[in-house]
């Protein structure tokens, strides 16, 4: 009987330069790269300005992770999302029944006649002929 070993680990990229991993280093020498183009092109004060958001971008391309996930694949579903078309889908919520209050009027102001029917007593009643109609 044969013995295979299992890999550990497969989720850890191998550090090929030093430290840092094939993707973090091309994550940074673009980053370098863009740096130095923005050096040779701009006057010194834009350079500054523009270096700082440049190089923190390649910085967090190449080490910041987003629960447990590289920021690149954030991005790519952040755009992704943006840019994707949605389906809304409209459900309609039944309404909350009220409790009807049955109250006993004053022995003095007792008349004969026709019950009031409240509001939301007569909001049962016609939902439950919408709903019977429906069924037949």
């Amino acid at each position: 009987m044969r013995q295979f070993t299992v890999p550990q680990f497969i989720d850890v990229e191998d550090k090929i330069f030093g430290p840092l991993s094939l993707k973090q280093f091309i994550y940074l020498l673009g980053g370098a790269a863009a740096l130095f183009i923005l050096f040779v092109f701009l006057p010194f004060f834009l350079f500054i300005l523009l270096a700082i958001p440049v190089g923190g971008f390649a910085a967090a391309l190449a080490f910041y992770k987003v629960n447990n996930q590289p920021f690149i694949k954030v991005i790519a579903n952040a755009i992704s999302y943006y840019t994707g078309s949605r389906l809304y889908i409209w459900r309609k919520r039944e309404a909350k029944k009220k409790k009807i209050e049955i109250t006993k009027p004053a022995p003095t102001t007792l008349k004969m006649g026709v019950p009031k029917i409240t509001e939301s007593r007569l909001k049962d009643i016609a939902w439950s002929l919408d709903v019977k109609e429906t069924i037949k």
